[in-house]
């Protein structure tokens, strides 16, 4: 038996194809393939940037689709299936929207699929794959598996091995798939097997890819102590009230933390509590400071920050998005992330949006033909979808411009407080800035007028004539990608 295991590409630019250069090791598919049984065949091919060899069929095509590929994953089942292929979804979108995954798939997993997935694989190998199986796990890769990287080998990924720690995060926002998928919860790995999976590859720069790796702050602990001896090097996702922890603080730096991806997501104190951001809300530091003393006590750690935001809340207005963009500036961040509010399924937020009659491209914007990556895909309160769409591109544009990354490098205590930290803000903010500016306005899906635009235009409703007189008055925002 043999399984292709495949990473789908988001979709491709006005100009052509797109080929993602920041492109990091799948390593979902990697772990996925470590539990599939010995003796079958297991290949990997990442839409990426190769090219899928659909006329070499296997006997099972397994793909991971988040919402923002989901688009691609369906026209890359399709084609599968149309050369009798049987195809299994896993990841995000089959948990969130699986009613919808399971008209291209002949079955999905929903949940962690560690446990169950040996019981598909058998199933597919006898012809009774099920439509749908539930995974579960007590933590992330049972008894001490290794990811199959060697999958991943002469693919051209970035000189970063990723490894997971925990899965989930405690917190609630309204906007947040991750606190869907997992139900509130974090569940961590015994660090042993971590610190196993780390001496196992040949790499001194790790990524843990936790969605939070300090939401539980004893677990944390417990890792951070055991990283000291190792010497290495690494980065993740936390968020901004480990600030208020000083020994967490202080483990973080001695066992090599570079930095973290923060989820700031607005500087304005109403929009943070309805989207019930609990975590930006300090108990330590009190009244609203725009995290004054947290990014204080990051640079005294020497911690390069990515800082996330979120725009487009009801509380937003163009004003307030651009002074995001100078806070940014002025705080002196590694990279930052200005990321329009989007509406997930299943979200809180996109099952209120839904209710208040403001979701835009009939509530599938992931699967419109008229959708383009980075806009606005619901109607904001105090703006128009395309006034929306255009703050945050000025944003990411001047974000990105030689001279802010010029203005922000001048900081002793972050990135030149050594060569290494100096290196890897030059290097990476260039490549970053690159891709954040190549991919805005970009199409989902790789055919324009193929499959699932044709099943689209066959049930478009009524709800498509609002949406464009919504968006009429503003087409020039809307349209606009890289002027």
């Amino acid at each position: 038996m043999k399984i292709t295991f495949l990473r789908p590409n988001i979709g491709r630019l006005e100009t052509g194809v797109y080929i993602d250069e920041g492109r990091m090791e799948p390593l979902t598919l990697g772990v996925i393939a470590a539990y599939t049984p010995s003796d079958v065949e297991c290949v990997l091919y990442d839409d990426r940037m190769e090219a899928i060899p659909f006329d070499e069929p296997p006997d099972l095509a397994a793909i991971s689709v988040e919402l923002f590929n989901a688009r691609r994953a369906y026209e890359i089942a399709l084609e599968y299936r149309k050369r009798g292929v049987p195809v299994v979804m896993g990841g995000f979108q089959p948990t969130l929207a699986p009613d919808e995954c399971l008209e291209y798939a002949d079955a999905i997993v929903q949940g962690d699929a560690e446990t169950i997935w040996p019981t598909v694989v058998n199933d597919a190998r006898a012809g009774r794959l099920q439509q749908r199986y539930i995974g579960q796990t007590e933590y992330p890769q049972p008894g001490g598996v290794l990811p199959r990287r060697d999958l991943f080998e002469g693919k051209g990924y970035l000189p970063i091995s990723l490894v997971q720690y925990g899965r989930g995060c405690r917190f609630a926002c309204e906007f947040c798939s991750i606190s869907t998928f997992f139900k509130r919860k974090q569940i961590v790995r015994p660090v042993q097997e971590v610190l196993a999976e780390i001496a196992d590859q040949n790499r001194n720069l790790i990524f843990f890819i936790d969605d939070n790796l300090v939401s539980d702050r004893d677990a944390a602990k417990d890792l951070l102590r055991a990283l000291i001896p190792l010497k290495i090097r690494w980065v993740s996702q936390g968020s901004i009230d480990m600030t208020e922890d000083d020994e967490l603080m202080d483990l973080l730096e001695a066992s090599g933390c570079q930095g973290l991806v923060i989820g700031f997501e607005s500087l304005q104190p109403a929009s943070v509590r309805k989207m019930r951001k609990a975590c930006n809300i300090s108990k330590k530091f009190k009244g609203w400071d725009r995290y004054e003393p947290q990014v204080e006590i990051l640079r005294q750690h020497h911690l390069q920050t990515w800082a996330a935001f979120t725009l487009g809340h009801d509380t937003d207005t163009v004003e307030s998005i651009l002074d995001t963009l100078a806070f940014a500036e002025d705080n002196k961040f590694c990279f930052a992330a200005f990321n329009i509010l989007m509406p997930y399924p299943s979200t809180p937020l996109y099952d209120r949006l839904k209710a208040e009659g403001r979701l835009l491209y009939d509530g599938k914007w992931w699967l419109h033909p008229d959708y383009r990556f980075n806009h606005a895909a619901f109607i904001p309160s105090n703006m128009s979808p395309g006034e929306l769409t255009e703050a945050v591109w000025q944003c990411r544009k001047r974000w990105n411009s030689l001279p802010s990354i010029f203005k922000r490098v001048w900081d002793t205590q972050t990135h030149l407080s050594s060569l290494y930290r100096l290196g890897t803000y030059l290097v990476y903010n260039r490549l970053y800035a690159h891709e954040t500016l190549t991919k805005q306005g970009m199409r989902f899906g790789k055919y324009a007028n193929r499959i699932l635009s044709r099943r689209w235009r066959d049930r478009r409703s009524n709800a498509q004539a609002r949406d464009r007189a919504c968006l009429s008055a503003d087409t020039a925002g809307t349209t606009r990608t890289r002027s």
